[in-house]
């Protein structure tokens, strides 16, 4: 055990303070309440501190911190979306995240490794290229590449998939990166304490109080709190905070699963996805592959994991890379994905004044946590959308002015 866990475990005294404090009750009275203790919520917190001086903040979560789906992901970042909209407000993200252990003091395992988007069809190839060309366009370094170049970058990969799917080519993002999930929703948190932020675990948002069109309040099961301003940032449970407000949204929820294996000697430097495989794979740190697949094809809130899946995932790897049938499966989990028709986010203001939605994040939520605390603090600050949200207002699906990422998400949904 090393020496310096050991003394901290003996000591009376406590040579080190806890991570962030844990406050005994609630407030009266709050500037803003952020429902939900996750890496967005906890996020949006410290900027509201940082940038805009609102220190009486207090972040609500029924469970505990990052326990939903900032701690069921696969941690990866990139920003070689389809459309302008997404390339611009992800590729802000990736560059928030690469300096983001520095500012915050802790180290998140940030490490940029290259992302294969595989292409096993003409069609799919066509994809690539288009979002290549967008890419190009506003300065992401991402591009076409052959099966040739796949495997003198990652010899290991088996480019004709048994034979079933051929691979004819890859979009490329040599800036695609993996983190710590947990470091970075815990680093946030900590920041946001240092600043004044309260996080209350292990309290219940139960409703909502509006009068004449603006929110007045939240009561929880510790107790009731005023505020004018609320941020709903919970991911799959939105329906269930939109119904107290009144709201309707198109969000569906899908199980999302993923797994990870017995630790392995470093080998895959890279992320691999395959949208028509349903797969995407990475090494962590440990050791561990990392991988998940697509949605399941049914509207389910459940974190339930199933055989189903890990059976379908381990078949698709095994197409890649063969020589890994002996390689065990540690253990496996399932998130709750929060779907938009268009397969883009909705976030900012509402018709409610002073509540605020961050949700419809799908697949992709994780890689857009830093851009999510800057764009939603400046929101609330503000009551005004920033820029780089504006086009993911809710109001979009009304006005028929969607943002189809459908093409960027990777794998198949």
């Amino acid at each position: 055990m090393p020496f310096r866990l050991l003394r901290f475990a003996l000591s009376k005294t406590y040579p080190e303070p806890r991570m962030f404090r844990r406050p005994e009750r609630l407030k009266d009275r709050y500037d803003a309440v952020i429902i939900g203790a996750g890496g967005h919520g906890l996020a949006a917190a410290y900027y509201l501190a940082r940038d805009h001086g609102m220190t009486d903040v207090a972040v609500l979560d029924k469970g505990y911190l990052g326990g939903g789906n900032t701690g069921r992901n696969t941690a990866i970042v990139r920003s070689n979306y389809l459309t302008i909209e997404g390339v611009k407000f992800y590729d802000e993200s990736v560059r928030l995240f690469a300096k983001l252990s520095q500012e915050l003091d802790y180290n998140l395992f940030y490490s940029e490794r290259g992302h294969f988007t595989l292409a096993h069809t003409t069609a799919t190839l066509r994809t690539m290229r288009w979002r290549a060309e967008v890419n190009k366009h506003l300065g992401v370094n991402s591009y076409v590449i052959t099966p040739e170049e796949i495997h003198r970058i990652c010899p290991t990969m088996d480019l004709s998939c048994g034979g079933k799917a051929p691979i004819v080519g890859a979009l490329y993002h040599p800036p695609g990166s993996v983190v710590r999930h947990d470091a970075v929703a815990w680093a946030y948190a900590r920041a946001a304490d240092r600043l004044g932020v309260e996080i209350h675990q292990k309290t219940a948002v139960i409703d909502l109080e509006i009068q004449d069109g603006q929110v007045v309040g939240v009561r929880t099961d510790r107790g009731s709190i005023k505020t004018n301003r609320v941020l709903s940032a919970v991911a799959g449970y939105t329906p269930r905070i939109t119904r107290m407000a009144g709201l309707r949204t198109p969000i569906v929820v899908h199980p999302l699963q993923a797994c990870v294996t017995e630790p392995l000697k470093p080998w895959l430097d890279q992320i691999v996805v395959s949208s028509n495989l349903h797969l995407y794979v990475s090494q962590s740190a440990r050791g561990e592959l990392v991988m998940g697949a697509a949605l399941d094809p049914y509207e389910l809130h459940s974190e339930r994991s199933t055989l189903d899946f890990v059976e379908g995932l381990a078949g698709h790897l095994l197409d890649l890379f063969p020589f890994l049938s002996d390689v065990k499966v540690n253990r496996q989990w399932s998130g709750m994905s929060d779907m938009t028709p268009d397969f883009s986010p909705i976030m900012g203001t509402t018709p409610i004044r002073g509540f605020y939605l961050d949700t419809g994040w799908g697949t992709w939520g994780f890689k857009a946590t830093p851009v999510c605390g800057t764009t939603m603090a400046y929101t609330l600050a503000r009551d005004q959308d920033h820029d780089l949200i504006r086009p993911f207002n809710l109001a979009r699906f009304a006005n028929y002015e969607l943002v189809g990422e459908k093409g960027a998400a990777s794998v198949g949904h």
